[in-house]
Parts: C-alpha cells; structure tokens; sequence
C-alpha cells in the first residue's frame, strides 16, 4: 500500500510496511518472525511515532520488521476490528503491539525511545535496557567510546563505572544495590555504567583489563586507580569502600586439604604407587582445590573415610590426590574433570567411578565394588551435525563459515544438557548449508579455559555468533530448537534478500 503524501514528508522509512488487508496482514505474519505494529486511530495520530519508528525500522533492518495500520481508514478498520485492537481507547491513540512466529507476542510497554526499541526488536524477550530501570536514575548510562572519553575528561568527582553485559546475572544481581548509591552518594560521587559486551567495545575491554562481568573500574580525573571487586555489596559496602578507595587486597590461600585434620590419606606424585600396592583396596578421589563439586563432595568422603577408618572388618581405604600440584599422577590416569574417582584392586586400577557423592553410597559400593555402568558417550564422541572446537583451532574454523552459532559449554551443566539436543538438531537442519555451522566448545578441559575467558564467556551455556570469525553478538534467544534455527534462518534470509537487491541493481 502507498504512503499517505504526509508521511514522505516526514522522511518516513520505506521500511515501514503499511498494511489494510487483513490477508496480507497475515501473509507478512507468516513469513515474519519479529513484527512490531504500530496501530493508529488516524494518519495525524500515528506521526510523532512514524518519525521514530522510521529510524528504529533502519537500525533492524534484516532482523525486525515494522508495520503500520491505520484503524481511521475503513479498509483499515475491518483489520483493526479483527485483531481486536481500538486504539481509539489509548490516551494518544496509538498502540503498539509485537507478534513473534506468526502470533501475538506482547504488547510493547517498554520505554518509547530509539535506544530501547531497538534492544526490544533485537531481542524481545530480553531484559529491559538498565537505564529503562526507574530506580537507576541516578546512573550515568554509557553508550560509546566517544561519551566514555567525554565523562573521564570533564568530571572532577571520584567515579565508580560499572562495565557489564546485559545477561550476566552477577551484573543484575548487584545493580539494585548500585543503583541506590548512585542516588545516595549524588553529588559526591558519580556512579556509571556501559554495556560493554559487543564486539565494537574491544578496544574498551583492552585498555580496562575488561575480562569478565562486571568489571568495576574506579577513577579519579579520568585517571583509573583500581578495581572495585565487592560484587556481593550492599549499598552501604560501595560507599564505604569510596570513602577509602583501595586496591583489592590479595585473598588468604585456602589451607590445602592434606594440611587440613582429616583421615583421607593424601598422596602425591612420590608416594602414589607404594601406597596402591600396601593396600588392597582404594578409592582415589582426583581433585582440584577450586572445583565446585570437589567442595560439596569433601565432607561427605571425610566422614566415609572416618567410618572405614574404626571399622574392624573396613572394606577398603580412602585416598585423594590434588590433580592441580601432582600433574604427573592426573595425566597417567587421564584426569580431565573433577572430581574423578578411581577404585584400585591390588596395586591395579580397577574402575573409573560415577560420583559417589555421599557417604553411604561410598561405603556400600566398597562393600560390594563391582563395575559401574557404561558411561553415556560424551557429545563430541556422537555422530551429529556440530562442529566441535578447541583452542587451537577455533579462529580458523570459524573463518571458513559465513554465519556460526557457538555454545560454550560444560558437561556437568544442567542448562546445557537441556539445550543440547535442540542444538543438535537445528545443526542437522541446516547441515547442508555450506555457509552456516554450528559449532560447541566444552570449556571444563583446560585446553580451552583460556579461550573461554577471552570469548567472554561466565556461565554456562553461552552462546556467541560469529560471522567469518568475527564475533558478532551473544544469541541470548529461546534455548529450543525453533530458536536456534529461527535465528539462523533469519540471517540466511538476509543474505538472500542482499543478493537479490545486488541482481534487481544490475
């Protein structure tokens, strides 16, 4: 449909699809997956918002679609009355509305800026924007490099800045408190923050040693002097802290569990061998003094191992080795996860064990050790469409595709077991596209820690786009299996429409 004569005038977007059948009102719901309608009750009611919505439709171009219908024409009106929509009954007469996979998604209560619009287009599920947050007032929102440069220069008060990425839950987990200092200590101090998670921030990421989220810089005149790294703080913890800004002082090691009061024996690289063969049967826990698992598993094999200890017919002993200081000893038995639990039968390794997490369970397979089912083959041992990845191959795996989705992933990962088959399966859908991969990294070997950590990567899963090795975005999208393809499927068709615009030119 053509444009009222106004509306050019205005500069509005091409982009904007204007619509009054209802037929191809649903024929643009079937082949879009990501409208936002904008239904007017006139063509004069709809104009403050056709000019931004002309800008918002140029910066999503390729990923959102924007449509216009205006419910004061009578072709129009029978399509509004359909859809059940009056925007007579709004207060400026408009209404805004998003469908999503050919449905109605939501309707659009978010803030009416270019900003916002944009982030809600670009992920409608999403968070909203934190300065959309009526509490975080009181925050200096950053944008770009350019206004991060022009804050350091003119601001004379003590500055905390806050550098963080929209899905990290540590950043959200903390905002509340860090939003209430900025409106406490206003005047005194100013607090700020700047998503900083895409790829144009690289440069921003480098000079603030940026290595995960947050990162909270302090600076005073432009000049940065330390860290801020209290990320459990209350509001009274930050202003405390800025009233003597220090350097994080280095934690106290943890004492080392074989130095700890325990009956665990504890063996190392030297004395490994000779304590497998004087006894006959032993449970070895391999372990790493910052595992997780390891931690909540101590206890349990402690009070095991004092049991076996006064038993007078004990069916074994128990043992562990830190894997990280006896690398000879992990490497020998192949240790790539902690914990790892062997059992060895006179001087022999017998079984690799399933965790036994609890005490009972330890002491009621020693009772009776017999072989532990097979275990599930790992993902990357499976014949499936993902390209599996590691440190050393990454970049130039990823320079050969046009379009990659890749999950950063750890076995142990209940999230990503979830997501896991639905990934599996949009890779097979798109398996013979020789442009598109879908790719996995499993970060819990330590070949891949330190990629990991420079991809940005903080939790589990995590999903990054690249296109020809370049870093993109992080896909934050539905974890199911029309998610992932629907977002790849969009970039394809992005693609097409890119060709066929370069064939209607010639």
């Amino acid at each position: 449909a053509f444009l009222p004569a106004f509306v050019y005038s205005l500069k509005v977007s091409p982009l904007i699809e204007k619509i009054s059948d209802h037929k191809d009102f649903k024929k643009l719901l079937r082949t879009r997956n990501n409208v936002l309608v904008l239904y007017s009750k006139s063509a004069a009611a709809a104009e403050s918002s056709l000019r931004l919505l002309s800008s918002v439709a140029q910066e999503v171009k390729g990923r959102g679609t924007i449509s216009w219908i205006d419910c004061g024409d009578t072709e129009s009106r029978k399509l509004c009355k359909k859809m059940k929509v009056d925007p007579n009954s709004k207060e400026k007469g408009v209404d805004l509305l998003h469908y999503k996979d050919g449905a109605f998604h939501t309707a659009y209560n978010r803030a009416v800026t270019l900003k916002s619009m944009v982030a809600f287009l670009k992920d409608p599920e999403g968070a909203p924007l934190w300065e959309e947050d009526p509490e975080a007032k009181d925050i200096v929102h950053v944008d770009s490099e350019k206004e991060l440069r022009r804050l350091l220069k003119k601001e004379d008060k003590p500055l905390l800045m806050m550098f963080y990425a929209p899905w990290c839950g540590v950043c959200k987990r903390m905002m509340p408190s860090y939003q209430q200092a900025a409106t406490e200590l206003k005047g005194k101090y100013v607090l700020a923050g700047m998503n900083v998670y895409s790829a144009e921030f690289e440069r921003i990421k480098e000079e603030f040693n940026v290595r995960g989220y947050p990162t909270i810089c302090y600076f005073e005149k432009g000049k940065f002097l330390f860290n801020f790294e209290n990320f459990g703080a209350t509001t009274a913890d930050i202003a405390e802290w800025l009233k003597n800004p220090q350097a994080p002082q280095p934690q106290a090691p943890e004492t080392p569990w074989a130095d700890e009061e325990n009956v665990v024996y504890h063996l190392n690289d030297e004395d490994f061998d000779k304590f497998i063969k004087d006894h006959s049967s032993v449970l070895v826990m391999f372990h790493a003094p910052w595992g997780g698992h390891c931690k909540k598993m101590k206890p349990e094999y402690e009070k095991a191992a004092e049991f076996l200890h006064v038993a007078s017919d004990s069916p074994g002993v128990l043992a562990a080795v830190d894997a990280t200081v006896n690398k000879a000893l992990a490497e020998r038995y192949h240790i790539s996860g902690f914990p790892t639990l062997k059992y060895f039968k006179d001087g022999e390794e017998k079984y690799t064990l399933p965790h036994l997490r609890t005490k009972k369970k330890i002491i009621d397979w020693l009772q009776n050790p017999e072989a532990p089912p097979p275990p599930e083959p790992a993902w990357e041992e499976k014949q499936t469409s993902v390209t599996h990845l590691a440190g050393e191959d990454f970049r130039e795996s990823l320079k050969k595709k046009k379009h990659t989705l890749v999950m950063f992933y750890a076995p142990w990962c209940p999230h990503c077991k979830n997501a896991i088959p639905h990934f599996t399966t949009a890779a097979e859908v798109f398996k013979e596209d020789r442009k598109i991969a879908y790719a996995a990294v499993d970060c819990a070997k330590g070949q891949n820690h330190d990629l990991c950590k420079q991809e940005g990567v903080d939790g589990y899963p995590t999903f990054n786009y690249y296109n020809y090795g370049k870093f993109v975005e992080k896909y934050t999208g539905d974890r199911g299996e029309s998610g992932f393809t629907t977002f790849m499927r969009t970039l394809r068709e992005r693609d097409h429409e890119r060709v066929g615009k370069k064939k209607d030119e010639l």
